[in-house]
């Protein structure tokens, strides 16, 4: 049996499959068809999709791919929950490379990147303090980026973001791929961490998550 063959026979739970523009990272504003996976061993404070956290339901990666073919874009992200928590994940990934799709990765940053496909581009989160979650960051993925990668904080306030700015000089994000920094929706405010930004020359990309301004974070949009 071929690697081509095996990967589209995987299966894995999936709550939604929906076409939307990309409301984060670099290619925000981009038409994508987005892959919601089932499932996050994470609990963070300011979660937006707990309804991912369980249900979905099966499909074979030869299914996924049939019914993304519907929508007339090259772009594709795997999101979640935490898309790598399901093994077969990483067949996913890879098949919807073999199909010539523009493929990105949404994970948490607490499990090993190191086995997702190179052609990946991986938007990876590493958990602040308040979110609730930051002893799960796995830093020893931060080696494995590459200029094609991003990472990605989101902030509840000041002390997240100079955590945040310390973990960027520590680890010298900025050598090795764009850096995102985003307030938490009606938490933080975007005026503020602009501010901040700015004030520090902190050469990195400020953003907001689009879709939540334009359809309020309704699932499937």
């Amino acid at each position: 049996m071929s690697a081509a063959v095996s990967h589209s026979e995987s299966r894995l739970r999936i709550t939604e499959i929906f076409y939307s523009l990309q409301g984060e990272s670099s290619s925000v504003g981009l038409p994508t068809v987005f892959i919601r996976l089932t499932g996050c061993p994470l609990r963070c404070g300011y979660c937006d999709t707990a309804y991912a956290f369980s249900g979905g339901e099966w499909k074979q990666v030869s299914e996924i791919i049939q019914q993304i073919k519907q929508y007339n874009t090259r772009h594709v992200c795997v999101t979640g929950g935490e898309p790598l928590a399901q093994r077969c994940c990483r067949d996913l990934l890879t098949e919807l490379c073999n199909q010539g799709y523009q493929v990105s990765l949404e994970t948490s940053g607490s499990l090993d990147i190191s086995e997702v496909d190179s052609r990946v581009s991986r938007i990876m989160d590493l958990k602040t303090p308040d979110s609730g979650e930051v002893a799960k960051n796995c830093y020893e993925n931060i080696q494995l980026l590459t200029q094609q990668d991003e990472v990605k904080f989101v902030l509840c306030g000041r002390e997240d973001y100079v955590w945040a700015k310390q973990k960027i000089e520590q680890y010298q994000l900025l050598d090795k791929c764009p850096v995102l920094l985003s307030p938490v929706h009606n938490g933080l405010k975007p005026d503020e961490l602009a501010d901040w930004i700015l004030k520090d020359q902190l050469n990195v990309r400020f953003q907001l998550q689009l879709h939540k301004y334009l359809w309020n974070n309704e699932p499937g949009r």
